[in-house]
């Protein structure tokens, strides 16, 4: 018979206690700069993970202020996931100043920049101040692209392991899971589209630039005369003879773009104007990466019905 003293007792006890009262392995908490990205995290986390987006579909990813609460969630993030290409360097940078997390300042540890990771379009030869607001590591908006997002999804899965070896298998499988949904979805999308190849659009801005290269429909022309400005009057009647000669068709803005002049020149040329979803939540149909995509090639061949 085994015997135990009572102060054999007392600490066995102790540890029992102990080990019931420590909590489970800490979930990551990651912070998504864009919903696009919160929605990637979420398909290759599942619900392992703590996630939060900085914007709404109805926010330009270009103009966001650093409030207090904004800086409390970086302040306590294991992994911050943006865009790059400079679209948050109006207020990203203050964010990490603020939020003093080393973790997440530099991209060898706990910081992600998807335009890093894949081939981005328009990087320009020169850059002055003439050319507006030019990101000179080219186009950000690389989430509209399923071929890049594809990319995204696997560089992604490689920094969460980098952080959380724990899960190293729940991360594969589930990117073995999304990369195999993905990219049967975008089999189906390129077929689905082909009607819309060559078509041609005015845009508010280059924010659907790689949705436009996908679908193999041409941008024409910009509402805005250059980046970052908002569209003129002398601009405008400009586009007008742009759309009678170009046999423009569409014109696209976004939900946190300024519809006016897009329904100005719609009504004057008679051509239609469309406000496409941008991100994840861009409308009640569009509330996860799959149904993004869905849901624009729905509306873009609605359109070129119509």
């Amino acid at each position: 018979m085994v015997r135990i003293n009572f102060k054999q007792a007392l600490l066995l006890a102790g540890s029992l206690l102990a080990g019931a009262l420590l909590p489970a392995k800490a979930e990551l908490n990651i912070f998504a700069c864009e919903p696009e990205y919160a929605a990637l995290a979420a398909e290759i986390t599942g619900e392992s993970a703590n996630i939060f987006s900085a914007t709404t579909a109805q926010q330009d990813p270009h103009f966001i202020q650093a409030r207090p609460s904004l800086i409390a969630k970086m302040r306590r993030a294991d992994l911050v996931i943006c865009a790059g290409a400079d679209l948050e360097i109006g207020w990203l940078p203050m964010l990490q100043m603020k939020s003093n997390n080393r973790q997440v300042q530099t991209t060898d540890k706990g910081l992600f920049y998807a335009a890093d990771h894949v081939e981005n379009l328009d990087i320009p030869v020169t850059v002055d101040r003439s050319m507006g607001d030019v990101h000179t590591l080219g186009n950000p908006h690389v989430h509209l692209d399923p071929v890049r997002v594809g990319k995204l999804a696997t560089a992604l899965t490689a920094k969460l392991i980098d952080l959380d070896a724990a899960n190293r298998e729940l991360y594969q499988q589930n990117l073995a899971s999304f990369s195999q949904r993905w990219q049967q979805a975008t089999v189906k999308w390129q077929q689905q589209a082909k009607p819309l190849a060559g078509m041609k659009v005015i845009t508010y801005h280059a924010s659907f630039r790689y949705l436009l290269d996908f679908l193999a429909m041409e941008k024409v022309a910009d509402l805005e005369p250059k980046p970052g400005m908002p569209p003129s009057s002398s601009h405008l009647r400009q586009l007008l003879d742009i759309v009678d000669e170009q046999q423009v068709q569409l014109v696209l803005y976004t939900a946190y773009q300024d519809a006016k002049a897009a329904k100005w020149l719609a009504e004057k040329a008679g051509v239609v104007r469309m406000q496409l979803p941008y991100t994840v939540g861009g409308d009640q149909h569009a509330q996860d990466l799959f149904s993004l995509m869905d849901r624009q090639i729905a509306m873009l061949l609605s359109a070129k019905r119509n």
